[in-house]
């Protein structure tokens, strides 16, 4: 049998193509948005309420789809629930109204909430510990790839056919991808074209399991480190709900943009996001390097990067010129990625692996409970008083969140055995790829 070098690297990259399509049928509806509006006659209020069904699925769903990953493993976890994904778009399609697009967004929100504990385990079984920020930031690049074709995409569909037939392509492309992913991925034990050599570099940087029993949920939620990521991630969550939801809305809004120029700005700060996602992977390894700090600091030190860069977007109503803003949303895409990813990361870093997707949907069952909250406030109230003073508390939700995470959260709270091996040198990764 052949073997592949860096093996490791195609797994996150299919994982990464499987969050590409999770993103790209997420951020269709909010690109469509302005055409919803007008051929469905929905009201910014009604669309506020599809948003938030979703969010509410989505948040409902996190623990519960992380645990079933965690019981029937990520191959299979992850292929139901983004084969059912896909089939709820191409449902979203037959809908005549608001209360339709709730249904089918909702439901399609509940089988979405598995695709970041997917990959989180994923990268927990492919990578080791020093190697895993660099891999969540690669798989949550596809968030935002995702949200950059999905403007030129719908915008294409409407002005080919309509905004219907964007909800039917998105969705059999990641039925397709489900395909595939059944085919291609396995857990390092059983991919037959992994190198040994691989295979020890893979393991020998990952904590050996101390749990071999269920996962006791109310014992993993009870714990202090638990709390130092769900509230940051509870506060952190609805500047990238809003990012994903409201900007072509905010645009036609505020701005007064068409559905051209909306397709033309409305991917821009997406494209900063997939730089924060990339470097924020790199980031741990290079305060690691240059401040002699270990993995958690490490990590820690990204997510304040990132809080205090959030400033950008909370500046957006000092400037009355549309290109400002979308310059400092574009900051504000960087910033949170970077930090999104850090926060993600940190749920492999101190919580054992038999129970990481559990842990990871529980505190993303806090994220978006706040996302969720959000977007009906934006909803109730970017008409009455526009968006500049609901962005600028998002920039304060994150310092607050950057504030309570250095609190919480200490370094000895990781699983790993040694952290004088986690402090890795750019070097070092690229020797063993």
């Amino acid at each position: 049998m052949r073997k592949v070098r860096g093996m490791r690297w195609y797994m996150i990259g299919l994982v990464t193509l499987g969050t590409i399509l999770c993103y790209l049928t997420r951020n269709t509806i909010a690109a469509a948005a302005p055409t919803l509006e007008t051929e469905l006659h929905i009201s910014t209020q009604q669309y506020s309420y599809i948003i938030a069904a979703f969010s509410a699925c989505y948040t409902v769903a996190q623990p519960i789809t992380g645990f079933i990953v965690d019981t029937l493993g990520t191959k299979i976890g992850y292929g139901i629930f983004a084969a059912l994904w896909g089939i709820f778009a191409i449902c979203a399609s037959f809908t005549g109204g608001w209360g339709g697009l709730a249904v089918a967004r909702g439901l399609g929100g509940f089988c979405e909430s598995a695709m970041i504990p997917s990959g989180l385990k994923a990268s927990t079984e492919w990578f080791p510990a020093k190697e895993r920020s660099i891999a969540v930031g690669y798989f949550n690049v596809g968030s935002s790839i995702g949200a950059v074709f999905a403007p030129p995409i719908v915008v294409w569909a409407i002005m080919y056919k309509s905004w219907r037939l964007a909800f039917v392509i998105v969705g059999l492309l990641s039925v397709a991808w489900v395909i595939l992913w059944i085919f291609a991925y396995f857990h390092p034990t059983k991919q037959k074209h992994l190198s040994d050599e691989e295979k020890e570099y893979i393991f020998s940087g990952q904590p050996k399991s101390v749990k071999h029993e269920k996962v006791h949920i109310l014992e993993l939620i009870s714990q202090k480190k638990f709390w130092g990521i769900a509230l940051p991630r509870f506060l952190a969550e609805p500047a990238w709900g809003t990012f994903n939801a409201w900007i072509p809305l905010f645009m036609s809004i505020t701005y007064g943009f068409n559905l051209k120029q909306i397709a033309i700005f409305a991917w821009m700060p997406m494209v900063f996001a997939d730089f924060g996602c990339i470097l924020g992977g790199y980031m741990p390894v290079f305060f690691q390097k240059v401040f002699k700090v270990n993995l958690i600091v490490s990590r820690k030190m990204v997510v304040g990067l990132g809080a205090l860069l959030m400033i950008g977007p909370g500046l957006i109503g000092v400037f009355g010129n549309p290109y400002v803003a979308i310059a400092l949303l574009c900051i504000g895409g960087f910033a949170h990625q970077s930090l999104s990813g850090a926060l993600i990361t940190l749920s492999s870093d101190v919580f054992d692996p038999s129970e990481v997707a559990t842990a990871n949907g529980f505190t993303g069952m806090a994220a978006w409970t706040a996302s969720t909250l959000f977007a009906l406030v934006v909803g109730a109230l970017c008409e009455v008083i526009g968006f500049s003073p609901l962005f600028a508390l998002l920039s304060i939700f994150d310092i607050i969140g950057a504030i309570i995470l250095f609190s919480l959260l200490k370094s000895s709270d990781a699983v790993t055995e040694n952290t004088e091996n986690n402090v890795v040198t750019a070097k070092l990764a690229t020797e063993n790829q």
